[in-house]
C-alpha cells in the first residue's frame, strides 16, 4: 500500500531530477505555484491531503516521465546524505523580516522546505530565482543554495541583503573596509558599489540547481 509520504516524496524527487523546486514543478505543470507546498500537504484539521490523479498526470506530462518512472521514485531508497533547507522566492526575500541579523531564515510565512545534498557544517537556505534579471547565468525557476556563514572572496557569486530590505544577487568584484563592489550577472543591469553600512549580510552561492 502506498503511503502519503511516499507519494509526496516521489513528486519532490521528480522535481529535483528535472531541476525544479516543488513550486517550480507545479508552475511548469500548469498548476498553482503553491500546489505542492509542504504546508498544503496537511490540512488545518490535521488530515493528510493527497495530490490528485490529475495533478500527477500533469506533472508526468510536463517532465516527460512515465508512470513506471514515477513508481520507481516512490520505491527509491535513500542516496547520499541530504538535508532539508528553507526555500523562498527571491522577490519575497526582501519583504518583511524574513531573516535574522545573521542572515538565516526566520521560518515565517512564505518559507517552504526542500531536500538538498548535505553541506556539512555550513548553514544554508535556498532562494528561487524569479524573473529574468539574472539571465543568462540564472534563469527563472533556478534554485540558489546560499550560505551566510561561508567566507566570500573575489569572483564568488553572492546574495546581498541590505538593511533597506533589498536583496541583490551579483558577483563580488572587490571588497574593502568601506565598500563592496558587485558586478551584475546581466549586462542589461548596472553594477553596484555599496557602503559597508548599507549591508545587513552577504551569503555565498554554494550550489545552483537548474
Amino acid at each position: 500500500m502506498l503511503s502519503h509520504e511516499q507519494i509526496w516524496n516521489a513528486i519532490d524527487r521528480l522535481a529535483e531530477r528535472h531541476g525544479f523546486s516543488p513550486s517550480g514543478l507545479a508552475r511548469r505543470s500548469g498548476l498553482d505555484a503553491t500546489s505542492f507546498n509542504r504546508s498544503k500537504r496537511v490540512g488545518v484539521d490535521g488530515r493528510k491531503r493527497w495530490p490528485s490523479t490529475e495533478s500527477v498526470s500533469k506533472v508526468l506530462a510536463a517532465t516527460g516521465a512515465s508512470l513506471d518512472d514515477f513508481l520507481r521514485l516512490i520505491e527509491a531508497r535513500e542516496g547520499p546524505p541530504r538535508a532539508t533547507v528553507p526555500l523562498i522566492g527571491l522577490t519575497q526575500a526582501g519583504a518583511g523580516r524574513q531573516f535574522t541579523d545573521e542572515g538565516m531564515p526566520t521560518g515565517g510565512p512564505g518559507w517552504e522546505e526542500i531536500e538538498f545534498p548535505d553541506l556539512g557544517e555550513e548553514r544554508a537556505f535556498a532562494l528561487e530565482v524569479q524573473g529574468e534579471s539574472m539571465l543568462p547565468l540564472f534563469r527563472d525557476g533556478d534554485v540558489l543554495i546560499v550560505s551566510p556563514s561561508a567566507g566570500v572572496r573575489k569572483g564568488d557569486r553572492v546574495v546581498v541583503r541590505l538593511h533597506s530590505g533589498e536583496v541583490i544577487a551579483k558577483e563580488l568584484r572587490r571588497r574593502t573596509a568601506r565598500t563592496v563592489e558587485l558586478a551584475s550577472l546581466n549586462p542589461e543591469h548596472d553594477d553596484r558599489t555599496l557602503n559597508v553600512g548599507e549591508i545587513a549580510w552577504i551569503g555565498r552561492v554554494m550550489w545552483i540547481r537548474q
